[in-house]
């Protein structure tokens, strides 16, 4: 069984994630799905909102300079106001044309570099095509219910495996939470796969 790397576009800790997982995990299937709407099913959304977000922005703001990546730039209204499901269904779309790991990075690298909001049209076509898609063919997928329901199954899972949160790595049905243990589910999927 593959590694699941389940994220979703309101993270910088899954921005971090992204951008370092294919070395570590290469054969790692990426999952998206809709982390509030799990929050809600778990009793845990009230509070996550609730929370004060600099602990957050401090956090993943010093990993990424470690990291060299650009300084964090996070939109206005973070976390609340910049969720949506319209990134997560074209993700999906991007993954039937072989291009989700391309559309996450760049769309994740305007969301949190460049503080773009990826529910508005011109941000969504803007990466998509950046990422080597067709910017109307994405936009027309969002809407298919096809799209729409795996997204909706996808979510489920997620309910029904007790995901801690965002980004988790799966492993053999191990759950293996947060950007800084990338390394852990690595080796865990180095012993699954028998090196």
């Amino acid at each position: 069984m593959r590694p699941v790397f389940w994220f979703d576009f309101n993270s910088p800790f899954v921005y971090l994630a992204a951008e370092r997982i294919d070395p570590l995990i290469p054969d790692a299937e990426w999952r998206p799905f809709a982390f509030p709407l799990m929050l809600g099913a778990q009793g845990r959304l009230e509070e996550a909102m609730g929370r004060d977000p600099h602990a957050a922005i401090e956090a993943a703001s010093g990993r990424i300079a470690e990291r060299g990546l650009p300084p964090l730039a996070l939109p206005a209204g973070w976390p609340a106001a910049t969720w949506s499901l319209h990134p997560l269904r074209a993700a999906v779309y991007a993954d039937e044309q072989g291009r989700m790991r391309e559309f996450v990075r760049v769309a994740y690298r305007r969301f949190c570099a460049e503080g773009l909001v990826l529910s508005e049209v011109a941000n969504l076509r803007a990466a998509a095509e950046a990422a080597g898609l067709d910017p109307d063919a994405v936009l027309d997928a969002i809407e298919r219910p096809d799209i729409k329901q795996r997204v909706k199954d996808n979510t489920d899972a997620a309910i029904a495996r007790g995901l801690p949160g965002i980004p988790t790595v799966e492993v053999g049905g191990e759950l293996v939470w947060g950007d800084d243990r990338l390394d852990e589910a690595a080796a865990l999927a180095e012993r699954a796969d028998g090196h």
